[in-house]
């Protein structure tokens, strides 16, 4: 046996209660297992079990056993926890230790003293597998948050380990790129037999390859341990705030219920002949709504180009608007220079060439500070945000700066808080919180600011179903209600599809289109040119025969904005 949790718990010396409550588990050698649960219940302090970073870097008390290849943990040191657990960390830059994605990627051969042609070989040959073959000699730090997520995967692929734990592998990931991972991590399993954990909220794309098991947990507890099938039959996911497969979502939405016989873990298992005619009559029911009618430009960006070394461009004369009201995606892959247009829009990095307006007023006469009273953002990483110890302080920090009043702060910064899902947190230090919750700060630090835009990059990456549905509904809600503008810089076609009507696409950093979101979703080589994939919605309607494929995408986003 590789793994064996018996009556295990642990708490952190910093809270009251326990963070992992009497783990029962058994892990098999060779099994590949997906760890799923909303934000903080839990999955990342076992994973932290796992690799021995608690109890030896993180403190605090533990009791009951947990046995790694037959050796109990509590008799071994840091060195040899890692030695056989390998780690993908959640925020990959506390994980980088070479000065280039090279250097990173070798840093565990070194160790080893492999000769250094062989190392040379293993590193080209790995690099490759992630399609990181072009930027060896970049520093990781220079990079986006999915290229950062491969280097991170291709130096613990090159370890000679028993296990290899994923926290959160596909949090920075696009679609494309997140399906060729799990191939990677489903190849590794195959060729290697290493026993496999991947903990992760985006649950569909891991079924992109086989589990053996899933296992759910909640507040610090094992409360589902099945295969995909019985798993995803069952209302556990709707119950727990688990995000369930697109295709499952419509076919539901059809009128349909679906059994563990029925094979629902995998599209390409599941009998979709059974379903068809209750799809196709809901599919000629739905009343689309009409389309609203198109506001003022609030932001224009207008041929604009930034090339961060003066050789490459980034962008590439990008153009678009985003009227007054608008709930807008902008796509494309990692590395397409997305979250450059937001550092530009901030203030942050000043464009070679082209303009960027608000309201007619050109952004390059305005400082940060002053774009910062009517523009709010919200970085991927929280980490590169914070700089409060508490919680409370760093939510509240933008009204003290603007010298309101500590008894408004404290209600305004309160309720805030609470609309974010982090009510009972506001005394907590933020280091106590997970990467997911973090998030969660980070908004609520822009939202208690009332922007009049509000760019969110990456809003779901580390969120889990359940609290990034009730905060984007949150956000929908103050988009139409009041007026508040939203841009959302995300691979998350999901999020995508249920909460915005337009998308920008960038590809090869320049912009590939600028349309309707149903329109974009059914056309999937254009989706491929920018790294994305045609979600499991598109193939339900081609496996069912329809025509008009974007018609069907645009009934389930009416079908999903109407049962919120």
């Amino acid at each position: 046996m590789s793994i064996v949790f018996n009556n295990f718990s642990f708490k952190y010396w910093a809270l009251e209660n326990p963070t992992l409550k009497n783990i029962n588990l058994t892990i098999n050698k060779g099994e590949k297992i997906a760890l799923i649960g909303p934000s903080g219940c839990g999955k990342s302090t076992l994973g932290q079990c796992l690799n021995g970073l608690i109890p030896h870097a993180i403190k605090g008390d533990c009791s009951g056993e947990l046995y790694i290849n037959g050796k109990n943990t509590r008799s071994l040191d840091l060195d040899h926890c890692t030695s056989m657990v390998g780690t993908v960390l959640q925020d990959t830059d506390g994980q980088f230790v070479g000065l280039s994605v090279g250097e990173d990627i070798a840093f565990a051969l070194e160790n080893q003293m492999i000769p250094q042609q062989k190392m040379h070989e293993i590193v080209q040959a790995t690099a490759n597998m992630v399609d990181l073959n072009s930027i060896l000699d970049h520093s990781p730090f220079d990079l986006s948050g999915g290229q950062k997520q491969r280097v991170s995967m291709a130096g613990v692929m090159v370890d000679d380990v028993d296990i290899l734990l994923f926290d959160e592998p596909l949090a920075s990931l696009d679609p494309k790129t997140g399906k060729a991972a799990i191939e990677i991590i489903d190849n590794l399993h195959k060729d290697s037999g290493k026993t496999v954990i991947i903990i992760e909220h985006r649950l569909e794309d891991v079924l992109h390859r086989p589990i053996d098991r899933i296992i759910m947990m909640e507040r610090g507890e094992i409360i589902a341990d099945m295969t995909p099938d019985e798993l995803l039959a069952s209302p556990l996911l709707q119950q727990h705030g688990i995000r369930e497969p697109l295709y499952l979502s419509a076919i539901k939405a059809a009128g349909c219920t679906i059994t563990a016989e029925d094979k629902p873990a995998y599209f390409s298992t599941i009998n979709l002949n059974k379903f068809k005619p209750q799809i196709e009559d809901w599919f000629h029911q739905v009343k689309l709504p009409q389309a609203e009618p198109v506001q003022d430009v609030l932001l224009s960006v207008k041929n604009l180009n930034y090339s961060y070394d003066g050789v490459r461009n980034t962008l590439d004369d990008v153009s678009f608007d985003v009227h007054k009201g608008e709930f807008v995606a902008i796509m494309g892959k990692n590395g397409s220079g997305k979250s450059t247009i937001t550092r530009l829009i901030m203030g942050v990095l000043e464009a070679d060439s082209g303009t960027i307006t608000l309201n007619g007023n050109n952004l390059a006469n305005q400082s940060i500070f002053e774009r910062s009273q009517h523009i709010g953002v919200v970085m991927q990483n929280p980490n590169h945000m914070i700089s409060h110890h508490m919680i409370f302080d760093e939510v509240a920090s933008g009204l003290r700066n603007r010298g309101m009043d500590e008894a408004q702060i404290k209600i305004k910064v309160e309720a805030t808080l609470k609309l974010c899902g982090l009510g009972r947190y506001h005394h907590w230090p933020v280091d106590a919180l997970s990467f997911g919750q973090k998030k969660r700060v980070t908004i609520a630090t822009m939202l208690v600011l009332e922007p009049e835009l509000l760019i969110l990059d990456e809003p779901t990456a580390g969120q889990d179903y359940y609290h990034y549905t009730a905060m984007m509904s949150f956000i929908q809600e103050l988009n139409q209600k009041l007026g508040l503008t939203i841009v959302i810089i995300s691979h998350d076609m999901h999020l995508v599809l249920e909460y915005t009507q337009r998308a920008i696409v960038i590809a090869d950093n320049r912009l590939l289109t600028d349309d309707k979101v149903n329109h974009i979703f059914s056309q999937p080589a254009l989706l491929d040119q920018a790294n994305l994939t045609v979600t499991s919605l598109y193939s339900l309607a081609q496996a069912m025969g329809i025509e008009h494929i974007d018609q069907f995408i645009r009934c389930f986003i009416a079908h999903e904005l109407k049962n919120k």
